[in-house]
């Protein structure tokens, strides 16, 4: 499964406000952290808003918070805002081969990889993600300063 832009820009959004859930987070500054687009993520930030994943608050201050559950908030809720997981391609209606059992079969396998690829992104919570994301740092720091 490859993912639009916008999708990997909402991943990277509603994980640092969900991280960080006491404080707001304007469009430059996770823009900045992650190297892409204030234009695109603004775009992006939008459609969280209208999703009721993200809340947005105007002004000098503002900024945006997250606003959903975490621990019930999976990775599919996230990406159905912005991808259509529909299968891409129906080898059977694709080209202009008639139905066979060799296509049926090839079919078959992609229906089911779709569908594992659904069920993960479906068990797969925001909490999941900073968590492990917090794993990875303490990992980092163990590495970067043994005196830890």
């Amino acid at each position: 499964m490859k993912l639009q832009k916008s999708t990997v820009f909402a991943l990277y959004a509603v994980l640092e406000l969900a991280s960080a859930p006491d404080k707001q987070l304007s469009t430059n500054e996770i823009a900045d952290r992650y190297g892409i687009s204030t234009h695109h993520l603004a775009k992006v930030m939008r459609r969280l808003v209208r999703g009721g994943l993200v809340q947005s608050a105007r002004g000098a201050g503002g900024g945006y918070r997250f606003c959903g559950n975490a621990n019930r908030t999976t990775l599919l809720d996230i990406i159905t805002l912005f991808e259509e997981l529909e299968p891409e391609l129906d080898l059977e209606e694709a080209s202009d081969v008639p139905p066979t059992n060799i296509g049926g079969a090839l079919q078959d396998v992609r229906d089911e990889i779709n569908d594992l690829t659904q069920a993960t992104l479906r068990s797969i919570t925001i909490t999941t993600l900073i968590k492990n994301a917090e794993r990875r740092r303490q990992n980092d720091q163990l590495i970067i300063d043994p005196a830890i």
